[in-house]
């Protein structure tokens, strides 16, 4: 059966993720429409300038672009997507490099397909990048790094917990000054299940890094 990442790439590779979303810019310039696409076979997300007479209109399948060179690109391997508190309708990517781009969609609808598709690339070049880079570590570092991810998956059990809980609150509130649907709660809500979800893919990303590191069962009886 298809995973749901396979299912997400190959759906990326039939119909490239691509649209209009605002990207901060600077202090002074804040934020600027630019159209986006993602190539899921070299994990790249490209921007290019628009015009501007076409921001605004959903409908078209894309606006007219200015040049056929990117603005610029963005190197999704190893890199973390998340939502913002901010708002329903901001994100940002956390390059490896250590540059962030943040950005903003129509709505959360569309905020929450960019997140998904662009999460969806990112563990594919990610694990990709591993395979490639990676270096066995000595039996020893192995061994503190299985119990550290031991304690990792105990503590994101106990997260899961308390964001079940917060939202079983929410849902059951009775309060004179507040109710179920109230803006500001279930942002809390969202923010809460978007953490925990980041949360899941750092950890799954750890996860493939030990398993290419895991030493053979030779040495993996010498040590027990």
């Amino acid at each position: 059966m298809e995973s749901s990442l396979n299912r997400m790439i190959n759906q990326s590779l039939r119909h490239p993720l691509s649209g209009q979303l605002s990207k901060y810019t600077n202090v002074m310039k804040g934020w600027q429409y630019r159209w986006f696409t993602v190539d899921a076979k070299t994990g790249f997300l490209s921007y290019y300038l628009c015009d501007s007479s076409a921001v605004g209109d959903d409908i078209a399948p894309s606006p007219h672009v200015l040049a056929s060179a990117p603005r610029g690109q963005v190197q999704l391997a190893g890199a973390v997507v998340y939502p913002s508190d901010e708002d329903s309708r901001t994100f940002s990517i956390a390059c490896a490099s250590g540059d962030t781009v943040k950005l903003r969609a129509n709505d959360v609808r569309a905020r929450q397909e960019w997140v998904d598709g662009l999460r969806a690339v990112v563990e594919s070049h990610t694990k990709a990048m591993d395979i490639s880079n990676s270096t066995p570590l000595p039996p020893r570092e192995l061994l503190a790094a299985s119990d550290a991810m031991v304690s990792a998956r105990q503590a994101l059990f106990l997260t899961e917990q308390c964001n079940a809980s917060l939202a079983r609150a929410i849902e059951n509130i009775d309060c004179a000054s507040f109710s179920p649907t109230d803006p500001d709660l279930l942002l809390l809500k969202a923010i809460s299940t978007a953490s925990t979800q980041c949360l899941h893919q750092c950890l799954s990303l750890l996860q493939r890094h030990q398993e290419i590191n895991q030493p053979s069962a030779e040495v993996t009886a010498a040590l027990i």
